[in-house]
């Protein structure tokens, strides 16, 4: 059996940001959440049980915390793509995604969210 491609799913990561253009945005943190789809070769790892032929979800979420709660961001277009960036920077990534809501950002909605992916070679 070949079990080349892994897909890491990081659900419902909820941080607090500095996110928007409003007074009110910009003085006080926000509730935001981030969701992170990762694709990867993992053969490696599933041949070898070994950690260090593993893409480690866990260096990857604390980059992306740290990145979040430690700026600020006037839309959510960019906090989207920096957590891409994130996402995708490891060599071994083939496809990342990412979505990011912003809860109580429209009144009638649960949250706004957005969405960006990347393909890499």
């Amino acid at each position: 059996m070949n079990l080349n491609q892994a897909t890491i799913k990081i659900k419902n990561l909820r941080l607090r940001t500095y996110i928007g253009i409003n007074e009110e945005e910009i003085k006080n943190k926000q509730d935001v959440v981030v969701n992170v789809k990762i694709h990867y070769d993992a053969q490696r790892a599933t041949d070898s049980d070994n950690m260090d032929d593993a893409l480690n979800y866990k260096t990857v979420t604390k980059s992306i915390i740290k990145l979040v709660e430690d700026n600020r961001f006037s839309l959510l277009e960019k906090l989207t793509a920096d957590v891409l960036d994130v996402a995708a920077e490891h060599h071994w990534v083939t496809y990342a995604e990412v979505e990011i809501d912003k809860p109580h950002a429209l009144r009638f909605s649960d949250s706004v969210s957005l969405s960006l992916s990347c393909n890499k070679p």
